[in-house]
């Protein structure tokens, strides 16, 4: 095939796996197509892949990023579909689309291609994603392996049953809003307390950065954790009174809750 890899929409999801894809790969072998002509030419600049229409891409690559809006899905594949068609390999779709599952994108697409559903999140575009998949049966091992070696800088990737997909992105996905509101919310405490707003914003990221890392190399609980920095009658376990006080946690694991029950609206 003439391209390893081709991404259709490079927008801000699209753009941000581009640029993890390319950091692995180099631009040879990657395409890339989108309706946005600036788009297209800083991605070639930068990156060094090949623009090409969306027909033209369908028909050469091997792995294809279906990079548009879910609401833009059906009508861009039935624009490649004879592209599609007319292929002796069928390629591999990987589909970003939030609430459109597998079988919704085969039909869309015409015919049982082999398919690999993801999930990212927005620091896949700084190379710290947190992205879901889940795969079509007709994906070999083989093929995953190469999907995840090429994904390297965009994050952890984590295989996981399409069924409960949805409420995985409800954290990984939605909670980098929740994240960014704590810590706006820590930082306006700063604040109050009279440091300089850069600060505490620099506070406050690094926090969550360094406690998310220590987190995941040592194993421990949050609730460990938790313990071990709260000492009796000392500051951390005023602040903690005052987050259950105000429902931090209960209001935390509702977000969730409400996410995904939005996200099985969304579905019809």
């Amino acid at each position: 095939m003439k391209y390893k890899i081709g991404f259709i929409g490079i927008g801000n999801m699209g753009g941000a796996l581009l640029r993890g894809v390319a950091r692995k790969l180099g631009g040879d072998g990657i395409a890339v197509a989108d309706m946005d002509k600036a788009k297209l030419a800083a991605a070639s600049s930068e990156y060094g892949c090949t623009e090409c229409t969306a027909a033209e891409l369908a028909a050469e690559a091997e792995y294809i990023f279906l990079g548009v809006k879910p609401q833009m899905m059906a009508e861009m594949l039935e624009g490649i579909g004879d592209a599609l068609c007319g292929r002796k390999e069928k390629p591999v779709l990987v589909s970003m689309a939030a609430g459109l599952t597998v079988s919704t994108i085969r039909e869309m697409a015409g015919g049982d291609y082999p398919v690999v559903r993801i999930m990212p999140n927005i620091p896949a575009s700084v190379g710290e994603g947190m992205i879901l998949y889940t795969a079509t049966e007709d994906v070999t091992e083989a093929q995953l392996a190469e999907f995840c070696d090429f994904m390297e800088y965009t994050g952890v990737l984590d295989r996981i049953p399409e069924g409960l997909i949805d409420a995985g992105s409800a954290v990984s996905g939605c909670g980098p809003a929740f994240a960014a509101m704590f810590m706006e919310a820590l930082a306006d405490g700063a604040v109050t307390c009279g440091l300089p707003r850069a600060k505490a914003m620099l506070y406050a990221e690094q926090m969550l950065i360094g406690t998310a890392k220590y987190l995941m190399e040592t194993g421990m609980h949050p609730g460990q954790l938790k313990d071990n920095v709260t000492s009796p009658g000392g500051t951390t376990i005023c602040g903690v009174r005052a987050l259950e006080e105000g429902g931090f946690r209960s209001a935390a694991a509702e977000a969730v809750v409400k996410a995904f029950e939005r996200t099985l609206e969304l579905k019809g």
